[in-house]
Parts: C-alpha cells; structure tokens; sequence
C-alpha cells in the first residue's frame, strides 16, 4: 500500500506546518497554511508541488496563507463546511463523515466543534494518521472560543474512538505548559510524570514534543481522562457528570 509522508516544520511562535505528501501521485497537502514564507521554503526544500490546503479550522494562523499560496500554485482548498464563509479561497466544504481523496488515500473528516462552531479534523485511517488542528493537544485541548464543554467532550470521544497507535498531529507546541496543569489536577498519575519527565528532556534539547498518538493521550491527558478518580478528587468532583468534569478541568486550565 502506498504510504503518506508527513513533514512538520515550525512556524510563527509555537505553531507547527505540516506537509502531507504521496510519492505515488506527487499531491502534496499543506495541513492549514500558518504562514506563507516557511511552507514555501520547505516544498522547494523537498522539491514538492502544492496541489492541496487541508483546512480545519478558520483562524488565522491556520487559514491566513490561503490566498497567497492558492495565487503562488493553483492548489484546491478544502475546508469545514460550517465555515466556509470564513475560509480565504475555498474550493470544497465538507462536514464530518465526508470523506476528502488525497494520493490515492481516502480521509474520513471528523466535526470536532468546540474552539470554534465548525472545526474539522482529518483521519487517514489506512495510514493511521490524524490532523486534529487545534481541538486536541499533545496534554491539552482547545480554548473554547465558540463551543460549549458539553460539544468539546463529544468531539474530543470521537477522537478518542480512534485506534490508540493513531498518530495525531496537533498544530501548536504547548505540551510542556499544558504537563505543568496536567500534574496540578491528576497528580497521581505515574505515567503523567514519567511523560512530563520526557518532554523535559525533549524541550532542553530543542526537539518537538509533537506528533503524539491517541493511546498516550487517553492515558495522561487530563481533558481525555474526566473519568479518572484522582482528576476527580483533585477539583473536587467525585462521581459528577463528566461533562461537568471536563468542564471545570477546562476552566482550571483557562486561569492557570
């Protein structure tokens, strides 16, 4: 079977570009277009043309360079339908249960509302690959900027029904703030410390902390776990709705 490439580079502050590319067909797919300079730099780095923008959210430092690299190469836009008027240049909307053919693979698109009305994610189930914008984090999730909790949580079930060696491909590096909280309200998580321990040693020496998988998130990241006894305990939730749970667990991290 013909396998994807993903080639992740930063951009702006602490976002992450992402270059999805098959050697079978030549498509490369830029995975939101953070900022133009670097996504250019890098396709003529690989010698890769653009032919698509996968959006997944409106923002702008995720949907800002549209315009300005659909000029520069032509490439089809596809976006959330939810938002399209929102989406500079869009040339397809799709909403969850689509599915978006690229190289000759197909992705099943996700609605992951919460940060925003009408967040996408894409899954590549064949390739076990999942580009979750700013829904998921490596140790986090999304500010709730248009949705309520109770939307957020049903996103975030979704992606937690994805297989546990999907590997998921968030767009910010926050993981090692996003560890700081997480031990403040599951502090008797062992594998919590033994990851924050990691991802220590990986920022001391300039390396990503992302990409990350669905198994490792469902076993210390907090806004996966409203079930956990000890998250409960901590803020003071014992047995409560777990939307509630993730609600306050969201709020401690707003003003953390």
């Amino acid at each position: 079977m013909s396998h994807l490439i993903v080639h992740q580079f930063p951009c702006l502050n602490d976002n992450y570009g992402f270059l999805l590319h098959a050697p079978e067909t030549g498509e490369t797919a830029a995975i939101d277009t953070p900022e133009v300079a670097p996504i250019l730099r890098e396709l003529e780095d690989k010698g890769w043309t653009l032919t698509h923008i996968l959006n997944t959210h409106h923002h702008f430092d995720h949907a800002g360079g549209n315009q300005e690299l659909k000029t520069r190469t032509g490439c089809t836009i596809i976006g959330p339908k939810d938002e399209a008027d929102k989406i500079p240049g869009i040339d397809r909307a799709v909403g969850d249960g689509d599915e978006v053919l690229f190289g000759g693979q197909s992705a099943r698109v996700i609605g992951v509302p919460g940060h925003t009305a009408g967040h996408i994610a894409y899954h590549f189930g064949s390739q076990n690959l999942a580009f979750v914008g700013d829904t998921l984090f490596a140790l986090g999730c999304g500010r709730l900027f248009e949705g309520t909790p109770a939307q957020m949580w049903t996103s975030l079930q979704k992606l937690i029904a994805l297989p546990d060696e999907t590997v998921v491909y968030c767009a910010h590096e926050y993981t090692q703030a996003n560890a700081r909280f997480a031990l403040s309200v599951e502090p008797d998580n062992d594998a919590l410390h033994e990851r924050a321990r990691q991802i220590d040693e990986k920022r001391r020496k300039g390396q990503p902390t992302v990409p990350t998988t669905i198994g490792l998130e469902k076993s210390t990241n907090p806004f996966l776990r409203p079930s956990s006894g000890d998250l409960q305990r901590t803020i003071g939730l014992e047995g409560a709705d777990l939307v509630d749970v993730f609600a306050k667990t969201r709020a401690l991290k707003d003003n953390f």
